[in-house]
């Protein structure tokens, strides 16, 4: 007899794309893999993967906050063991910030969005605790 592992999770993420009268898309994205997005979402793009972008950000975006969520962590919660020393620990930590700029070009919408501290200000931050052997590549500016 098989034996059935509890913790695997199956499902599927359906991502449909269609072009609109306009010329832009709209990417219709759902998600068998958790209740709360088993209804169709629907995001907007210049170009076809434009919106496969902005539905694939929204949902890592929504997974990030269960897996947030799941960890349950007291933000301050500083681990002392008995020699006095703070335990150090891992993080993920994915910043997330956008905006509609309008600027000359390209470089400046860029230039204009990093100065000063806007952006970390305004940037919706997931903190997700990590064992130090996860293989994890951050995503770096190229």
């Amino acid at each position: 007899m098989t034996q059935m592992n509890p913790d695997r999770i199956t499902g599927n993420i359906s991502i449909t794309v269609h072009p609109q009268d306009n010329g832009q898309y709209v990417c219709q994205i759902s998600s068998s893999l958790d209740d709360r997005f088993k209804d169709n979402i629907h995001f907007y793009g210049q170009t076809k993967e434009h919106a496969i972008a902005n539905a694939l950000e929204q949902l890592a975006d929504n997974y990030r906050q269960i897996a947030e969520e799941s960890q349950n962590r007291d933000w301050d919660a500083v681990e002392l063991p008995e020699s006095g020393v703070p335990i150090e620990k891992h993080y993920h930590v994915v910043l997330h910030y956008e905006r509609i700029a309008e600027a000359e070009s390209k470089f400046e919408a860029m230039h204009d969005t990093i100065m000063g501290n806007t952006v970390v200000e305004n940037a919706k931050i997931s903190v997700l605790e990590i064992s130090p052997d996860l293989q994890i590549n951050p995503l770096t500016r190229y």
